[in-house]
């Protein structure tokens, strides 16, 4: 008896190490969105919780082009952000677990994007900018999240100089040390937004609107490494 039982789990155990997880469907996974169908989106100013002062500037001025090409109509951020200033409502996290509902009044938006860096960190000597970062998108209507992701995304500016030996593996090193310098911060918020809303629902603009809630959504949570060849 024992040894049926033993075979029984060691059984379970072999075919469960086999079994792979379905991808989920946009549908499933943003339910609210394809519900809701949202026109317009705002975007509230980043949430900045890293060590980097300028990260804050840099993801807000590159989120509008994802969200934009997914088939939203963005409300402009110029106009957004003299607004949200002169209300004194420039710290979004003021407003991530409040009542949404004035930002469709003002603005007319249907989903308010609230972007949360945890972390910015740059390292010259390993030629990479790593980052932290969450995503929130919430109806300004339910005040529900209908949209989350959390990415931990690692930006490679190395470089190769084509030359071999100790003395190539040098002149990459300084080469790549100097490129992780002057990397425009923007271009790394760019890529991290680009990756990020990949698997954004499309909107009533897009081609594929209603057509692409089938597609497998991305992780909610995701590590990824990217660099400046990244669209």
């Amino acid at each position: 008896m024992k040894n049926i039982l033993f075979i029984i789990v060691i059984a379970g155990v072999f075919l469960s190490s086999c079994t792979t997880t379905a991808p989920i469907a946009k549908s499933v996974a943003y339910k609210g969105m394809y519900e809701e169908k949202p026109l317009s989106i705002l975007l509230m100013p980043p949430i900045n919780r890293s060590t980097n002062v300028e990260a804050k500037e840099y993801f807000h001025s590159t989120l509008n082009i994802p969200i934009a090409n997914a088939g939203f109509y963005v409300v402009p951020t110029f106009l957004s952000m003299e607004i949200l200033k002169k209300e004194s409502a420039y710290d979004a996290e003021l407003f991530l677990n409040s009542p949404l509902n004035k930002f469709e009044e003002v603005f007319g938006a249907d989903l308010a994007v609230f972007t949360i860096i945890h972390k910015w960190d740059k390292s010259g000597l390993a030629a990479k900018v790593n980052v932290q970062v969450e995503y929130v998108i919430k109806s300004t209507k339910t005040n529900e999240i209908v949209y989350t992701r959390t990415g931990d995304v690692t930006y490679d500016a190395s470089v190769s100089t084509g030359v071999g030996g100790a003395w190539g593996a040098l002149a990459d090193l300084a080469t790549s040390a100097i490129n992780t310098a002057a990397t425009k911060y923007v271009d790394v918020a760019r890529v991290c937004n680009a990756y990020t809303f990949k698997d954004l629902p499309a909107g009533k603009y897009s081609p594929a609107y209603e057509t692409d809630g089938e597609l497998p959504a991305g992780l909610k949570d995701f590590r990824v490494n990217l660099n400046s060849k990244y669209k």
